[in-house]
């Protein structure tokens, strides 16, 4: 007996904010904004007194916003709209220290939905013009330790979608590929004498850069390591340590984008091969140093970065080993003109960068070794671990 044609009854979320068809407006106009923007430099760093270790600079700082943060916020925004978490009119909230919010004011100006950053009263000023140059609005407060819970609180208040980067940052990259920044930084390496480096050093953030680049490591079973750099006042290597993720620390992070109070969830301790947890006078030695080497000025973190990826070579060269390493610059010290850059503000907080960067001068000019002492552990959890 025939039952005729089978009725189905279609659902759909109702309510005036809804629309596929502006979530796929605004999917659009993100994927065409990467299309638009040429990959990052990879720049190589000559050091004629380290013949035999070829070092490697990823330019994130050429991102349209200036930062490494561009990349985790198309991704952050890619994955709530992909999920419905934003729809047209809905208020985005972050809670951010800077770089963070100023991209993703930038994404979210450019699919009109308003946006709200709560950061630290303490952010330097240069980074809150940024947001408010793309439409954003800075909530500060002044308990860095209510960053979270403010930023949550807000979301409610305006019916809106805290993005929470802590959370999600290592979940809305495709690690495997898809153009991510371990995949970039292999595409670019490919014609290099040594193409596959000894190690990445990456510094301690949300956690999502240093987990796309560890899965990656192991997804394409490359021998290259994972040095994660953390710095003071941060409880992120204290946690990789101790395999208790419940560590906390009190007082804010002197540099800006690196540096936790407590254990991200997005941070992935089984992924990092080691960890370097870097004196603030130290980052900001280094941060001056690779500054006069590359005739411009770079940030903060990407001074912890290369202080820690210079005692990566002196010990390669202690041991007469030969390699490559790469670490990235994430941001341009234009930000930082009246913090790191500012001696009057170094001398307040007790910051003596002169010593850390005669030590760090004598290694790249005449290879000396570099005796820094920094707190340093590798991973039990990885056979590959031992420096």
């Amino acid at each position: 007996m025939s039952m005729g044609p089978i009725s189905f009854r279609q659902y759909a979320p109702s309510g005036p904010t809804y629309s596929r068809g502006w979530v796929d407006d605004a999917v659009a106009a993100i994927e065409a904004d990467q299309c638009r923007t040429a990959d990052t430099h990879l720049i190589r760093l000559i050091v004629p007194a380290l013949a035999g270790i070829d070092i490697y600079l990823k330019d994130e700082s050429t991102h349209p916003t200036g930062s490494l943060k561009h990349r985790l916020a198309r991704s952050l925004f890619l994955y709530a709209l992909c999920n419905g978490h934003i729809r047209e009119g809905t208020p985005v909230v972050e809670a951010s220290s800077g770089s963070t919010a100023v991209s993703e004011a930038y994404f979210a100006q450019m699919i009109g939905v308003p946006f709200y950053a709560v950061m630290p009263r303490t952010t330097s000023a240069e980074k809150i013009a940024a947001i408010e140059h793309y439409g954003g609005n800075c909530h500060l407060i002044d308990d860095g330790r209510a960053l979270y819970a403010e930023a949550a609180a807000l979301a409610a208040r305006l019916n809106g979608h805290y993005m929470d980067q802590f959370t999600f940052a290592e979940r809305a990259t495709d690690w495997r590929g898809n153009n991510n920044i371990a995949e970039s930084i292999f595409t670019q390496l490919a014609g290099e004498p040594r193409p596959l480096p000894n190690w990445i050093v990456m510094g301690a953030g949300t956690g999502g850069t240093s987990a796309t680049i560890g899965r990656y490591l192991r997804y394409r079973q490359y021998p290259t390591r994972l040095c994660v750099a953390d710095v003071e006042h941060s409880a992120l290597f204290d946690c990789f340590r101790s395999h208790d993720r419940s560590h906390v620390c009190e007082r804010p992070s002197l540099i800006e984008g690196v540096g936790r109070p407590r254990c991200e969830p997005s941070f992935v301790p089984g992924v990092v091969d080691r960890m370097m947890k870097i004196p603030d006078a130290a980052t900001i030695a280094a941060m001056n140093v690779l500054s006069r080497r590359l005739r411009r000025t770079v940030g903060g973190s990407t001074g912890t970065n290369f202080l820690a990826l210079c005692r990566l070579a002196s010990e390669m060269r202690g041991a007469n080993e030969t390699g490559s390493l790469v670490t990235l610059i994430c941001d341009s010290g234009e930000r930082y003109r009246q913090t790191y850059y500012e001696p009057q503000w170094l001398r307040a907080r007790g910051l003596d960068p002169a010593p850390f960067e005669a030590e760090l001068s004598s290694f790249l000019d005449k290879g000396q070794p570099l005796a820094l002492a920094v707190d340093d552990v590798p991973s039990p959890q990885s056979a590959r671990g031992a420096a």
